[in-house]
């Protein structure tokens, strides 16, 4: 996929933020989610986000299913989130890859962020 900045592929405990995880993801995406299914990734994410609340982390979330990244589909798309941009980026992918959708449009968001 586009997007890897060069990148390789490195432990998971040198990846300081989520956005190294998701770069991660992206290199390799079949050893972290199971056929490529976005309802699989959206979960890991609710689990960061999980992890940065009970250990008291301060960093900046914006992939819950219902944040910022969800109300950026909804507003830029006209997509409804009632079951988080997972399922919407799924139902919309019109055949193509949807995990490559989903990062196609978190490069667009991230670009104007």
């Amino acid at each position: 996929m586009s997007g890897d900045n060069g990148r390789k592929p490195e432990p998971i405990d040198q990846c300081s933020d989520v956005q190294d995880v998701l770069d991660q993801v992206r290199l390799r995406p079949s050893m972290w989610i199971r056929n490529g299914s976005l309802r699989d990734l959206q979960n890991i994410l609710i689990g960061y986000a999980t992890a940065l609340a009970v250990h008291g982390v301060d960093e900046p979330f914006t992939l819950s299913p219902g944040g910022p990244f969800a109300e950026w589909l909804r507003t830029r798309r006209g997509w409804s989130m009632s079951c988080g941009w997972a399922d919407a980026i799924e139902r919309h992918a019109d055949g193509e890859d949807p995990l490559a959708v989903f990062f196609r449009l978190l490069d667009e968001y991230r670009a104007e962020a």
